[in-house]
């Protein structure tokens, strides 16, 4: 049983999460962050999508319309990481969460990636980021990948926004 390895071409295809209030979390998802709307189920769910795949994100209130964040310390999903093409598209969209005055979390350089931190409206967790190229990343003496957290440097970042 110790043998399986999943094959290297799997990804994860999509993430899908109940939500207090639809349109609020449409406004964060599609409004801020530039997801396409691609189909939505009256008002009770929605699916959203880059570049007009069928779809990366699921938003329903079936079984949450109108409940309470959950608690901070619960287990459950901890962040939805969206993964940015370029560095600068990483740029692009720090520069307009700064520009919306929305809360930033956090921001680190993990070595193999850079990351900026937020909540969506119902505080899950989302990560924005993107991949150094593989050659770039950071290894130990054996080889093996040594990621890290880092202070962020924004300020270089936010230079290609422009």
């Amino acid at each position: 049983m110790n043998d399986y390895k999943i094959p290297a071409q799997t990804r994860i295809g999509h993430v899908h999460l109940k939500v207090s209030n639809l349109q609020q979390s449409l406004d964060f998802y599609s409004g801020l962050l530039g997801f396409e709307k691609m189909q939505l189920y009256g008002d009770q769910a929605a699916f959203i999508s880059a570049g007009g795949y069928h779809h990366h994100i699921g938003l329903n209130t079936w079984q949450s319309k109108g409940a309470p964040r959950g608690p901070e310390y619960a287990p459950g999903l901890f962040h939805t990481a969206i993964l940015y093409p370029e560095r600068k598209d990483l740029a692009i969209i720090l520069q307009r969460l700064i520009d919306e005055k929305y809360p930033i979390t956090g921001a680190s350089d993990h070595g193999v990636s850079e990351a900026i931190y937020l909540d969506d409206p119902d505080g899950n967790g989302v990560e924005l980021y993107w991949d150094r190229p593989e050659e770039e990343w950071p290894k130990d003496d054996n080889g093996e990948i040594e990621m890290f957290t880092r202070r962020l440097d924004i300020e270089g970042l936010l230079a290609l926004a422009k």
